[in-house]
């Protein structure tokens, strides 16, 4: 994805660029091209084409002549021709595919103007050129500033540094015609460097900072797309897209570019449909069309007196019917034509792929298991005999929350073995010690009281 010089070091972080994850040159990925004829050869003796394509600050691409036969690759840095001095850039194309980019941008690859490259840039050039690329960020806040006090209304979006640090160039858009003569006196005075005024488009500006689009993907203006083509919302409509500005709009707050990219495809899907405002004559009155699906071919038609239910039918259905109202005839009504439609089960994509509910952290705490005295007493009580209803009488004196079965059960059967020793045999078993007496009766219980705090807890 990067260059060499963007490679991380051993703590994982990029070493070079200082741009986050961007190279030196800024934007590692902006605008290149795959050279699919480097490793073919020129046959027969032809030589080289001796023109390059050098890219410079964020994606800004030109066309140098290679007078000089340098020994040039992708990704050489060289020095070019400018008014004044010189600059410094990228080649990010040789060769044959070079005359089809030239081809393709409208230049004349025979031509004299096409300016030349001087050289391959040397330590010197690439340390002018850093540190005048250094200065471009803290220049920009500045240069704000002064076109706030001027009370301007325009927004400078970029500023590109010449390779030899000689020229500034400021990129800005603005809606309307703005009068910045003493604005340039005021950066010549505080930057103290020669001064050029730029006006981009709003698609320009978003091609030249990047971004992410709404698909989650870079911006298609600042990766690869070179050409911007208008955009109309003709093309929403065809697609049957709700006319949503919020939605439509991309980084630069006009129409996505990507309302293009399916346009065609559903033009061609809609040649065999008929027309949307087709009217349809029938016995009940005459219907409108209320819906279209192109990938299925239906069409939801409403009688004008009755907009409340919608009949669908088939293309050919559809063209049935027109076909009999030109020899104007009347079909009985929509309902003889119409087919129904099953809706799809819908589908649950909650667990899809065996993961966990995310809101897995908002279901409430499950309760504590009761306690453990608690249940042994339960279990004892299950397991005893009933006794006569005689016994009842010994209740009168117990305590509140206590168990009279249980405590019945306790005193009538002295030698029946504790339940909580059976099931727990390593606590509070005292079998084997030498001074327990075996025919001692059991000893009755304490009655367990159970408050309104612990069965909250």
């Amino acid at each position: 994805m990067a260059c060499t010089s963007c490679s991380t070091s051993d703590g994982g972080a990029p070493k070079g660029c200082k741009n986050n994850g961007t190279c030196g040159t800024d934007s590692c990925n902006k605008l290149t091209v795959f050279d699919w004829l480097s490793n073919m050869s020129p046959s027969n003796g032809e030589a080289i084409f001796d023109c390059v394509e050098v890219r410079f600050k964020n994606g800004r691409k030109e066309f140098f002549r290679n007078s000089e036969k340098l020994t040039l690759s992708i990704g050489d840095i060289v020095a070019t021709v400018a008014s004044p001095g010189h600059d410094i850039g990228i080649v990010t194309l040789t060769g044959e595919l070079v005359k089809i980019q030239m081809k393709k941008k409208g230049v004349n690859p025979d031509s004299n103007e096409i300016p030349k490259i001087y050289r391959k840039a040397s330590q010197k050039d690439i340390d002018i050129w850093s540190v005048a690329r250094d200065r471009e960020e803290p220049m920009k806040v500045r240069a704000r500033e002064l076109a706030i006090q001027h009370k301007l209304e325009m927004k400078i979006s970029d500023i590109e540094f010449q390779g030899d640090g000689s020229k500034a160039t400021f990129y800005y858009t603005a809606n309307d015609r703005v009068d910045f003569r003493l604005l340039i006196k005021d950066f010549a005075k505080e930057f103290s460097t020669r001064v050029e005024m730029k006006q981009v488009g709003f698609r320009q500006e978003a091609a030249r900072l990047g971004g992410i689009g709404s698909c989650g993907r870079e911006l298609c203006c600042s990766t690869w797309l070179t050409d911007f083509r208008s955009v109309n919302t003709s093309a929403a409509r065809y697609q049957q897209l709700s006319l949503n500005p919020q939605k439509l709009a991309g980084q630069c707050g006009k129409l996505k570019c990507c309302l293009n990219y399916e346009l065609d495809t559903y033009m061609d899907a809609l040649k065999d449909f008929p027309d949307y405002d087709t009217k349809l004559v029938t016995e009940k009155g005459d219907a409108v069309c209320q819906k279209q699906d192109i990938f299925k071919g239906l069409m939801w038609f409403a009688y004008t007196n009755n907009f409340a239910n919608w009949h669908v039918l088939k293309i050919d259905q559809v063209k049935e019917i027109i076909a009999e109202n030109k020899q104007k005839n009347k079909v009985s009504s929509l309902e003889d034509f119409a087919i129904e439609v099953t809706l799809e089960p819908e589908k649950d994509f909650n667990n899809a792929m065996g993961q966990e509910s995310l809101t897995r952290f908002d279901q409430p705490k499950r309760k504590k298991k009761p306690n453990r005295k608690r249940k042994n007493t339960e279990n004892a009580v299950a397991a005893a005999p009933e006794k006569p209803k005689q016994a009842s009488n010994n209740n009168n004196n117990k305590p509140a929350g206590g168990n009279p079965n249980q405590q019945q059960n306790k005193q009538n059967n002295p030698n029946k073995p504790n339940h909580k020793n059976k099931q727990n045999p390593n606590k509070n078993n005292n079998s084997n010690k030498p001074n327990s007496n075996e025919n001692k009766p059991a000893e009755p219980r304490k009655p367990i009281i159970i408050t309104k705090n612990e069965n909250k807890k």
